[in-house]
């Protein structure tokens, strides 16, 4: 017998920063609509610059790891960011390599490629064998590769190996290393096998056309490789790595790509699940946090060995150099700097067999065999079920060490025995006091009910005499002066007098005050309308420019247009329904496209809709004739 004893690694974790590489995609062949250029330019290996939003005359520079420009080749990226950190899985330690992005960015080409170019994961799989194959010649171990492939789709954990499993549960185990009970794990021995499971598994995956991507990945993409590697001596020792290849989905704008239906709402499980990642992130960074969110999505749930966990990191972000992207760019921009600053802390997972004395289950047995007269007459009865087991002819094939075994497993049915005894008289227990709990409860309701008689009982005494006095309403309807302003269907509204039917007095009073409540409110709302003055009221709620004056209309028109090509940010705040953000999106936008012509003009700021314009023209003209 052995058991399995985790080694001491406290030691052995050295903290280890999160790897951030940005890859540039090259300029799409189909030119924008306004023919801009590119917004984001490298300055070398490890720099870059993009447009600056507030003003178009400066830029914001990045630095990162590693920065891969246009013409950057896949095995340039696999060879720089990828294949450094592949040789830690061999010694126990995990590792994880994520794409980040907007959509159309080009993370699943950077993670899968094309025959013609294969992408990290094909060239990550074909390195580990190659490492495997080469440990197995210098040393004495002996190597297990086996590989999941999952999805996220809607927040729902799916697996692509599987393709009729449903939603898979999401489990942590003692030693906080995340588990999917359920999940397909093949053994795979080569390159070739693993490519005759991952093809068919990658076509299992939920992709559609978008407007901004004509194959878009609607969910997020998981594969695990896991390696185990055993000792040939003796004791038995045994380190387990695991490689995570992480193809995410892009953060969507609706309003460019077109969703609607089912598009729309995975969409919003995609901005959900990435907006969590970032609070994740944040939490990391700030330092102080009491809780980080992983528990939030189960995108988070999955990553949190690779961010702050125990596992070396790298992220490849994703990025665009046309301007249409250029709000996107920018926030990934931001995400991975944030991003390069989380520390992981790997270590060695390994465990060792270790043999268990004989002493111990020696002085076991002898607490067995002397513990009183019943186990003796067991012990009898199973000398002879042995005896009679003995006449079968396999039983003089058994080794020595086997009645050793026989003593063992006795010992721990006796142990098991004495265990469901104690449990039963505890149960047994339980269930007395929660008998004696409900007899106390139906007495208490018995005494409850007999004082509620009693009381309906005084009740209908009472209700002879006072009934016409409680109940009948004798004051005249209400009555209202009429005015212009209220609409013909609601000047016949008249409050009647209570009407009350022979009823239980309790049945009766209750019936009064739920009437009284609507009176109320019917007063209320007759009210509202007959004293409403005429006024910018009534001007808001029917044509409420056709009621103004033509040149006051137009003077207040080409005030906003002034205040909005020559005001500062403060004078930008100051207009109505205008805020922070929008006065910054206003002052962004005539920086790089110039004045507003005229106030329609005010519809091309991101965020401003045909409805959200009408009520900005509203708010700002009437109070530019109260003032």
């Amino acid at each position: 017998m052995a058991q399995r004893m985790p080694v001491s690694d406290s030691g052995n974790k050295k903290p280890s920063r999160v790897r951030v590489a940005v890859r540039l995609r090259p300029y799409m062949t189909q030119q924008d609509d306004k023919d801009e250029g590119s917004c984001v330019r490298g300055l070398d290996s490890q720099n870059l610059e993009i447009v600056n939003w507030r003003n178009a005359t400066e830029s914001v520079k990045y630095h990162f790891d590693v920065f891969h420009g246009e013409q950057t080749t896949q095995q340039e990226v696999f060879r720089s960011s990828v294949k450094p950190i592949l040789p830690h899985i061999l010694n126990g330690q995990n590792a994880s390599v994520f794409a980040y992005g907007p959509t159309g960015a080009g993370k699943t080409h950077t993670m899968l490629g094309s025959p013609e170019q294969p992408g990290v994961i094909p060239r990550a799989v074909r390195e580990v064998f190659n490492l495997v194959k080469a440990k197995e010649e210098d040393e004495g171990w002996d190597y297990s590769i086996g590989m999941s492939y999952l999805e996220i789709y809607n927040e729902k954990v799916l697996d692509l190996l599987s393709p009729g499993s449903q939603d898979l549960p999401i489990r942590e185990d003692k030693d906080k290393n995340i588990l999917i009970p359920g999940l397909t794990h093949t053994t795979i021995s080569s390159f070739s096998d693993f490519d005759k499971h991952f093809i068919p598994a990658s076509l299992n995956r939920t992709t559609a056309s978008t407007k901004l991507n004509q194959r878009s990945s609607r969910s997020h993409a998981i594969l695990l490789i896991k390696v185990v590697r055993t000792q040939r001596a003796l004791t038995q020792r045994q380190q387990t790595g695991k490689l995570y290849l992480v193809d995410l989905a892009g953060s969507e704008d609706n309003r460019r790509t077109g969703n609607q239906g089912i598009r729309l709402k995975e969409s919003g499980a995609i901005n959900l699940s990435l907006f969590t990642l970032s609070k994740v992130v944040d939490s990391l960074n700030s330092g102080t946090a009491i809780r980080i969110p992983y528990r939030d999505s189960k995108l988070t749930r999955l990553l949190q060995d690779s961010l702050g966990g125990s596992a070396h990191s790298v992220m490849i972000t994703n990025i665009a150099p046309e301007y249409k992207y250029y709000f996107d760019t920018f926030s990934a921009l931001n995400f991975a700097a944030k991003s390069k600053l989380i520390v992981n802390k790997p270590f060695t997972r390994e465990t060792v067999a270790v043999p268990v004395p004989p002493v111990k289950r020696a002085r076991e047995d002898r607490e067995a065999r002397g513990s009183g007269t019943e186990p003796q007459k067991k012990r009898h009865k199973e000398e002879r079920k042995t005896e009679q087991d003995g006449s079968s002819p396999s039983t003089h094939c058994h080794s020595p060490s086997e009645p050793s075994v026989m003593d063992r497993l006795i010992a721990l049915e006796k142990l098991m025995m004495n265990c469901q005894e104690k449990d039963r008289l505890g149960m047994l227990k339980d269930v007395a006091q929660s008998r004696k709990e409900i007899q106390e409860l139906k007495e208490k309701q018995k005494e409850f009910e007999s004082k509620a008689m009693l009381f309906s009982r005084l009740a209908g005494g009472k209700s002879g005499a006072t009934q016409e006095s409680v109940f009948k309403n004798t004051s005249a309807p209400l009555q209202r002066k009429q005015s212009a302003a209220t609409k013909p269907n609601k000047q016949q509204a008249v409050v009647q007098p209570l009407q009350v039917s022979q009823l239980q007095p309790l049945q009766q009073l209750a019936v009064v005050r739920k009437q009284s409540v609507c009176v109320k409110k019917k007063e209320r709302k007759l009210s509202d309308q007959v004293e409403a003055p005429d006024g910018k009221e009534n001007i808001m709620e029917n044509g409420w420019e056709s009621q103004l004056d033509t040149s006051v209309l137009e003077q207040s028109k080409q005030k906003i247009l002034l205040v909005l090509n020559t005001g500062s940010l403060k004078d930008l705040k100051g207009l109505q329904q205008i805020g922070d953000k929008k006065a910054k999106l206003i002052l962004g936008w005539r920086e790089i496209h110039g004045h507003f012509t005229k106030l329609e003009d005010l519809g091309k700021v991101e965020g401003m809709t045909e409805k959200r314009f009408s009520s900005f023209m509203k708010a700002n003209i009437l109070s530019a004739m109260g003032k």
